[in-house]
């Protein structure tokens, strides 16, 4: 049995506008979700989702307190991950259309309103929650379905 992955991401307002990306190689689905990637050991939690966020959209960022715990799962593949969600703020950087992510990973990258999440396809469903919540308070979603 293969341990869960776990993972970082950001939940990064800016001009009250979440940071989302879509992470499927040649635009093969149309769901989004916030930057972010896998762990790598003796790094810590923000320094790996700093890593990845640079990788990811070419932003630095500042990373802050949990927000949210999040756990993604389809039993039939054997895959379970563990996603932790950080408040954010933009300490460097803008979006540019031409930037690569160098693992091919995000093909696109876009800031959204809070009231145009719902006409998104993304995941978790408690994202915008998470992303808008009042600071301090930490969320918990657990094993939802992995979709595509």
């Amino acid at each position: 049995m293969t341990p869960p992955r776990l993972a970082v991401r950001a939940l990064l307002l800016h001009q009250n506008r979440l940071l989302l990306v879509n992470a499927y190689p040649g635009e093969q689905s149309d769901l989004w979700c916030a930057p972010g990637g896998g762990v790598e050991p003796h790094a810590s939690l923000p320094e790996n989702l700093v890593r990845e966020i640079h990788e990811e959209t070419g932003l630095t960022v500042t990373v802050g307190a949990p927000a949210l715990v999040n756990e993604f799962h389809d039993r039939s593949r054997g895959f379970h991950q563990v996603d932790i969600y950080f408040r954010c703020t933009l300490a460097a950087g803008r979006l540019d259309d031409r930037w690569t992510d160098p693992e091919g990973v995000v093909n696109r990258r876009r800031w959204v309103a809070r009231d145009g999440m719902a006409e998104l396809r993304h995941k978790p469903d408690s994202l915008a929650e998470a992303a808008w919540g009042p600071p301090g308070t930490v969320l918990y979603d657990p094993l939802e379905p992995l979709v595509r």
